[in-house]
């Protein structure tokens, strides 16, 4: 596995912890992510499942990185998530910058190095036997 694929099995291990957080610890979720506002617990299992969406597309693109579709959905993934929270943070406030830049890091890094290897993956023949 190349490192990309690392990469975006370390990535869906840490939204792993966003999920937990999300079902069963929302006020960790809360200081964690949205530190600046009030979250029900059916904020926390939307967010939950919504993140294990995501953790799952990170998993089956690092095996999978030959799979234009699935590159190309695992990497909007990415888009939609930090637009999301940039989005909380500038419009409705509801992030602190330390959280932000967590989840930037994590985001950025992940597009900037999907778009480096856009076309880094061929697809493998099938052998027939």
């Amino acid at each position: 596995m190349e490192a990309l694929g690392w990469w975006l099995m370390l990535v869906g291990s840490l939204r792993l912890a966003s999920v937990w957080f999300g079902y069963f610890d929302i006020w960790a979720l809360r200081l964690a992510v949205y530190s600046k506002s009030s979250l029900t617990e059916v904020h926390g299992r939307t967010f939950g499942v919504w993140t294990l969406l995501t953790c799952t597309l990170c998993f089956l693109c690092a095996f999978n990185l030959e799979n234009r579709p699935l590159y190309l959905a695992t990497f909007l993934s990415f888009i939609y998530a930090l637009g999301h929270f940039v989005s909380e943070y500038l419009i409705y406030e509801t992030m602190a910058i330390t959280n932000l830049t967590t989840v930037g890091f994590f985001a950025g890094t992940s597009i900037l190095w999907m778009i480096i290897r856009w076309n880094a993956h061929k697809p493998q023949a099938m052998k027939l036997e």
